[in-house]
């Protein structure tokens, strides 16, 4: 199969495009090629094993970010505390405001911030039980955790659905990983300065997909500043 034959897999109109991690990149490039409609809630988190996804999708996020199992870890900048949930090996670099009465001892926000998530939560789930067709989107992981994810997601997601599985690597162009998972088009990408460097190939890779609302588009410009509507 030649890589334009794998990207076909995932070409088409989506009633949502959902980032699963590892960092906020995938993300960042869907909020460039206008493809969220709404805040995920893996979005700006740290989910470096696809593995604790899995787990954390077959779950339906019961016992995220629960309380007994956080672990202060330090600042994330001057004014944001580090806070991981060691049951999922995730990371928050944004959630914890120092403004809002977080400290290294101390989470003051944790029921607003977990207000916000559960939010997001129940709309994902949500989108799981009720749209025809969902692309998430995952940088990093292995064949063997991808495809557990497709079968997770086959259990859990009523509908059609598609993944497109990005990992970086010392190729020098996009490069096809012929992974041969029904539901997953797996691709390489450079991994030299992967935040700046690789628009043009995350553009190319999106450029046949659509939302079937584009309106909704886009909703957030800052991870910092959102919305109840989020």
């Amino acid at each position: 199969m030649s890589l334009e034959e794998s990207l076909s897999k995932i070409k088409g109109s989506y009633d949502a495009v959902i980032s699963l991690g590892d960092l906020c990149l995938g993300s960042i490039q869907l909020k460039k090629s206008s493809l969220r409609n709404f805040s995920g809630v893996l979005d700006w988190m740290a989910s470096p094993f696809l593995r604790d996804v899995n787990r954390l999708l077959k779950n339906k996020f019961i016992g995220f970010f629960d309380e007994a199992n956080l672990r202060i870890i330090g600042y994330a900048a001057d004014d944001i505390i580090c806070v991981a949930d060691d049951g999922y090996n995730l990371v928050s670099n944004h959630d914890f405001m120092t403004e809002d009465g977080n400290t290294l001892t101390h989470l003051g926000s944790y029921k607003e911030v977990m207000d916000k998530y559960d939010r997001r939560i129940q709309r994902t789930l949500e989108k799981f039980a009720s749209a025809d067709r969902i692309l998430f989107v995952r940088t990093e992981g292995s064949y063997e955790d991808a495809w557990e994810l497709q079968n997770i997601l086959s259990e859990i997601v009523a509908n059609d659905f598609r993944v497109l599985m990005i990992n970086h690597t010392d190729v020098k162009e996009m490069t096809d990983s012929f992974w041969g998972l029904e539901k997953i088009c797996a691709v390489e990408l450079p991994e030299a300065d992967k935040w700046n460097a690789n628009d043009q190939l995350w553009s190319e890779l999106l450029k046949e997909v659509t939302l079937t609302d584009k309106n909704s588009a886009d909703l957030e410009s800052n991870p910092g500043m959102e919305t109840e509507s989020e």
